[in-house]
């Protein structure tokens, strides 16, 4: 005999709170629900917080690029060389705070066991060869791991060591074409464009990884995991490049993943 618990009837109104306090909590079913999802109120404040911090970093190097891009296409090479010479330091404040995060994320998955949902990497989004290669990389092996926690670590090293990569390639092709005397400005300028939009789409692909992760993240690991982003961007601000933040706006943007 088999022993039935009979389950009281919910109303309405009660169901309609369960489902919404479902939604603000758990892991969803892929990582385009987690990313249409609301989270908590903590962990949107969470959310936000490095999201704005991350942007505004983006924003800064957007611009001056731009900038010196446009001062080239006008013929203005001394003042796009001027102009261009100020990137590579603009590029240091996001790729090192950019790897920070991930890492601290790998790091609190590797000890906590959390599993957020996550989609293999597009080579469509990125356009320097580097970043084109890591993506197909990352696809292939996407499909020979079976489990999503090792998927999700794999991805999150992948965009680590391609944001220190496009950083130092970008910071390198920037101060070539930054002293005026390289005999490939037209590589070097087309080098540091395409790492510009690939080291975007980092961002993008982080800032979606970062939500599913919250989602799934339960909330007595909150504040250890803000504890360990903090320690995290510390020891990578003590090796970035020293200077004046300026106040840019503005930028290119690249596809998010599960959009």
């Amino acid at each position: 005999m088999w022993d039935f618990v009979i389950l009281p009837k919910i109303r309405p109104r009660e169901k309609t709170l369960r489902d919404r306090e479902k939604s603000l909590s758990g892991r969803g079913t892929s990582v385009r629900d987690d990313w249409r999802a609301r989270l908590s109120e903590e962990k949107s404040k969470v959310f936000c917080a490095y999201v704005r911090e991350l942007e505004s970093a983006y924003g800064m190097l957007s611009v001056s690029l731009n900038e010196a891009i446009e001062l080239r296409l006008e013929g203005r090479l001394a003042k796009s060389w001027q102009a261009v010479n100020a990137t590579p330091e603009l590029c240091s404040r996001l790729t090192s705070p950019l790897a920070s995060l991930i890492h601290a994320l790998g790091e609190h998955a590797k000890h906590f066991g959390t599993v957020p949902n996550t989609a293999p990497l597009d080579a469509a989004n990125f356009q320097s060869p580097r970043g084109q290669r890591s993506a197909r990389m990352s696809g292939m092996l996407s499909r020979v791991l079976f489990s999503q926690r090792t998927q999700f670590l794999h991805k999150l090293g992948t965009l680590q060591e391609m944001v220190e990569d496009l950083g130092k390639e970008f910071c390198s092709s920037a101060e070539e074409l930054g002293g005026g005397l390289s005999t490939d400005a037209t590589i070097l300028w087309d080098t540091v464009d395409a790492d510009h939009y690939d080291i975007n789409t980092c961002l993008r692909e982080t800032f979606v990884l970062l939500k599913s992760f919250l989602r799934a993240l339960p909330d007595d690991q909150l504040a250890g995991f803000q504890k360990s982003v903090l320690g995290s961007w510390r020891a990578g601000s003590s090796k970035s490049r020293p200077g004046k933040h300026q106040v840019l706006r503005h930028g290119r943007m690249a596809p998010i993943a599960g959009e």
